[in-house]
């Protein structure tokens, strides 16, 4: 049997339940899952700025909690905190586990990097959607399988970090690594790559994300507990969440998050294996307990996914409110004022009316007309000057624009675009660093 936790879905997420889960989780392994196509490539321009940067920006938050924590109860940590650095992460763990005079050891995996291989073969590489030869490629990472971590796992370090590597196969590398499983044997990393699947959004499987009030109620939801799974060797699990923590766990929640992201359930690929989720069976077996068995794996993919982020221009942004009588036809002429004003500098203004049209892009409900309402202007831009308009023709809104508007903000964001790419798999060399705190 193997325990493994769920204690982040993405880099933001809450710090608290994996603490919880390495204090009471009887775990074998923690999981923490906090890297997305953006966030890898926000990580690169860190990187470029200062080359000891690049790995996630809560990495010393987490591990300051947790280092004393599974030092005592004999837990390892796999994460892909190590972003666009997984060397620097490595090295700032040891610093940290030296001042709390922790001994630890940890395996920093790298190899996810294609940018120059990205770089040589620009011209043959093919992009979705397709790249502008003007678009400045800023990163390219590959999605690496589990293998790379079961080779670091054999190392006997307690934490492994990574870049780069594919949600499920990070939940999976610790299940091959445990039970010996074979890489050729596609039916248990089938099976492995569902429960890492499940696993893969931390508390989205305890109600996160699931709630709707008073069709889906979720209980608790200020403590959402993280998810659990207790493993057999043949690829079956049970989902469970710690007791007295917030959430539910049921069979909607674990369909829900088995569909996530999911185009095709009887071809999900992965590095590691084309995964099929239409036999999967799932079986309520207690309160927040949900059996997991089932499904099927073919042929690994010969090819593997990259994520590549380009610079993509700016975004600026204002916003103004307008209250009381007659709110929104003030908002609606103010809204207009900045569109003519700036349509002949931009290809597309978007005018936005906050709790009218924002959403649904509909009318005014049956209620009749909103008492306040905050107009939202903005517009994609190719550089920062002509981004700051957008807030700057906003704010002189205050004496140019019809009466009564308030709590002006302008603001103006780098825009990284993503697209994908698909490569060889002989483009990704892993390699293993292994450092050690005593």
């Amino acid at each position: 049997m193997l325990r493994i936790g769920s204690g982040a879905g993405f880099s933001g997420d809450r710090l608290e339940p994996a603490v919880e889960l390495a204090q009471r989780g009887r775990l074998d392994y923690l999981v923490l899952e906090c890297l997305a196509e953006r966030t890898i490539a926000l990580a690169q321009k860190r990187k470029q700025q200062d080359p000891t940067l690049g790995y996630d920006p809560l990495l010393e938050k987490r591990m300051r909690s947790l280092l004393p924590i599974i030092s005592e109860n004999g837990v390892r940590i796999i994460t892909n905190m190590g972003a666009a650095n997984p060397v620097s992460a490595a090295e700032k763990i040891i610093e940290i586990a030296e001042e709390l005079k922790v001994p630890i050891k940890v395996a920093a995996v790298t190899g996810d990097d294609v940018f120059m291989f990205i770089h040589k073969n620009k011209e043959t590489v093919e992009f979705f959607p397709s790249l502008n030869e003007s678009d400045f490629i800023i990163s390219a990472n590959a999605y690496m399988g589990a293998d790379a971590i079961v080779a670091a796992l054999e190392t006997g370090a307690n934490i492994i970090i990574t870049g780069r590597v594919a949600d499920p196969s990070l939940f999976l590398a610790p299940m091959i690594h445990h039970f010996g499983w074979s890489a050729e044997d596609e039916e248990l990393l089938g099976r492995g790559t569902v429960i890492g699947h499940l696993l893969e959004c931390g508390g989205q499987i305890t109600g996160g994300y699931f709630a709707d009030p008073g069709m889906k109620d979720v209980p608790d939801m200020a403590r959402l507990g993280f998810p659990i799974a207790e493993i057999q060797p043949d690829g079956t699990a049970v989902i469970s969440k710690l007791p007295g923590t917030g959430g539910i766990l049921n069979r909607m929640t674990v369909k829900e998050q088995l569909l996530y992201e999911v185009m095709d359930p009887s071809e999900y690929m992965t590095p590691d294996v084309m995964a099929d989720f239409t036999s999967v069976c799932i079986r309520e077996v207690g309160i927040d307990q949900v059996e997991v068995t089932g499904g099927h794996g073919k042929k690994r993919p010969d090819r593997l996914k990259a994520s590549i982020g380009y610079e993509a221009g700016f975004i600026g942004e204002g916003e103004i409110t307008y209250a009381g009588h007659n709110a929104l036809k003030r908002a609606e002429l103010a809204g207009a004022i900045v569109k003519t004003r700036l349509q002949d500098r931009f290809k597309e203004v978007t005018i936005d009316l906050i709790g009218v049209t924002s959403a649904h892009r509909g009318g005014i409900d049956r209620f009749g007309q909103p008492y306040e309402v905050r107009l939202r202007v903005a517009a994609k831009a190719e550089c920062l000057e002509d981004a700051q308009l957008i807030g700057e023709e906003v704010e002189a809104l205050y004496t140019n624009g019809p009466a009564g508007g308030g709590g002006a903000r302008k603001y103006v964001q780098e825009v990284v675009g993503i697209v994908s790419a698909i490569v060889p798999r002989e483009a990704i060399q892993p390699t293993i660093l292994v450092k050690e705190a005593l």
